[in-house]
């Protein structure tokens, strides 16, 4: 009897996933939208989600499948998407049209994980319309430059670090993590961690904890995916509690620390702290809109009545800042160092420029980083080739018609809570529009040939309101850290570096297969 109950759920579990797999395809078929068929239950992401071969990999078949199209049906486990291609429908969703798509999909809501499910990137609505106005102000350029000093502090441990390995293998993905780490715990918590020598501190197992995703973590992400009633209803939170205590503690501590001993450190819990009050100066500076080609133009607006912030809030905001700075800023100069070891001749050509910028200008400030135009050729190109974001996420909230997705098609009706993808890493590596994409160079970014780049088609820090709102910073942290590294060390190849590179299948973030295994050599 027993074994006719269990047979008789399964088939109607695989009967239910069998009809929501054709109905998919039926919809696509229906409004005319090419698609690959995919695999019932896990959709195109079959690979990745059996650690097969990275996400990249899986948008980059079903964007490669129909190149005459203007969008595609992607399926997402269980939950039909579209995945535009086209560099003008991107330009109207993420911009022109914002108000259709103006929330991200639920990762984590408030009810699953109340850290995470406060920050900026979480909030829905004119909740989180109104946290982007009061938090502008805090992420200008203006108020980034003053955290520089602490970046470079942190620099000075990073390169007395690798100098204790010279003629070592090292392991840049460990390295680098460790090194936002300490820029984040600085220049937001106005902590003084040093990561290289206290290796097991508290704040880096924190973070680590936050981004290395094990196979319990997926399964986990797969049922949020698939049944977030479910998931909501059994508030299986996704971050561990110590996580959530540890950070509230530092940011509840620091500020009621400051706030009885009159102390002011220009950090972002000082920002926040202004802002509460309504004492913080909300008028950019002319200087924050050159801080590199990849900035995004920050809209900044008055924050207007001065709201009563509540403790959850002031952490969930402090805790965005970590959430955007330490994977993405150490994965991001993790992978320009690769490519510069296997690029012998562009790191020279760096290393040049870096070295005539010390000899006149002396020391690097934010007033002249800018003047460091071939540095900021490899970091763009380094954001093109290996782009942290790989599609942008949005979700339609007011009903939305997409023109055909092909000449002589039917246009795609849009409904609130369809799933729409804008392509980023995908169309970054088409041929169309960079020649060459596998070939790492970073002169596709000098000054004459980025006037011809096609608009939204160099999308590193997503584009429209819903962009990076840290973008001044992370090319900040990037610059002083890649200018560091490069006037004092040469960046060679070992027998552990893997080239060409292929990204890791086991992990969410963007690391090469194997880690990234150099050898730094100091310069004379």
């Amino acid at each position: 009897m027993l074994t006719e109950i269990l047979l008789f759920i399964l088939t109607a579990i695989i009967g239910y996933y069998w009809y929501i797999y054709k109905k998919i395809h039926n919809r696509y078929k229906d409004r005319d939208v090419k698609f690959l068929p995919g695999v019932p239950v896990f959709g195109n992401a079959l690979q990745y989600t059996l650690l097969k071969r990275h996400m990249v990999y899986d948008f980059d078949e079903v964007y490669k499948a129909f190149p005459q199209e203007r969008y595609v049906g992607y399926i997402e486990g269980t939950t039909p998407a579209i995945l535009i291609r086209d560099p003008e429908l991107i330009k109207r969703i993420t911009v022109k049209d914002f108000e259709h798509f103006m929330n991200h999909k639920d990762f984590f809501t408030e009810e699953m994980d109340p850290l995470f499910g406060l920050t900026l990137i979480m909030m829905k609505d004119e909740k989180w319309r109104d946290m982007r106005t009061k938090l502008s102000p805090a992420f200008t350029g203006s108020k980034m430059k003053t955290m520089v000093p602490f970046i470079q502090e942190v620099g000075v441990n990073i390169v007395e670090y690798l100098k204790e390995h010279d003629g070592k293998d090292v392991n840049l993905d460990d390295v680098m993590r460790r090194f936002t780490t300490d820029v984040i715990a600085t220049t937001a918590f106005g902590l003084q961690v040093n990561s290289f020598k206290d290796k097991d501190n508290e704040f880096y197992r924190s973070g680590q904890s936050l981004f290395d995703f094990s196979l319990a973590q997926r399964i986990y992400m797969f049922f949020c995916d698939n049944f977030p009633t479910a998931a909501k209803f059994a508030r299986m939170f996704y971050k561990p509690t110590r996580t959530t205590q540890f950070f509230t503690e530092i940011v509840k501590s620091t500020m009621e620390y400051r706030e009885k001993n009159n102390v002011v450190r220009p950090d972002m819990i000082h920002l926040l702290m202004q802002l509460k009050k309504g004492t913080l100066d909300t008028n950019p500076a002319s200087e924050d809109k050159d801080v590199g080609y990849a900035a995004v133009e920050e809209e900044v607006k008055s924050p207007g009545s001065v709201r009563e912030w509540t403790l959850p809030e002031l952490v969930g905001q402090v805790f965005t800042f970590f959430v955007a700075g330490f994977e993405t800023s150490a994965s991001t100069i993790t992978m320009c160092l690769h490519e510069l070891c296997l690029n012998p001749e562009v790191q020279e050509k760096l290393y040049q420029e870096v070295k005539e910028f010390k000899e006149t200008r002396g020391k690097l400030t934010y007033e002249n980083v800018t003047e460091l135009k071939y540095l900021d050729s490899v970091l763009n190109e380094t954001f093109r080739k290996w782009s942290i974001v790989i599609a942008m996420d949005r979700i339609c909230t007011k009903e939305y018609e997409l023109p055909p997705a092909h000449e002589g098609g039917k246009p795609y009706k849009l409904y609130p809570g369809d799933l729409v993808y804008s392509s980023v890493n995908a169309i970054h590596m088409d041929p169309q529009y960079y020649p060459n994409p596998e070939v790492f160079n970073p002169d596709r970014f000098s000054e004459e040939n980025k006037r011809n780049i096609q608009p939204f088609t160099f999308m590193p820090f997503g584009m429209g309101p819903r962009a990076c709102i840290g973008s001044r910073f992370a090319l900040l942290e990037l610059k002083v850290l890649l200018f560091t590294l490069v006037s004092n060390f040469k960046i060679l190849k070992c027998p552990k570096t893997i080239d060409p590179i292929v990204l890791a299948a086991n992990d969410f973030n963007i690391k090469a297969k194997g880690h990234t295994w150099l050898k730094f050599e100091p310069r004379s």
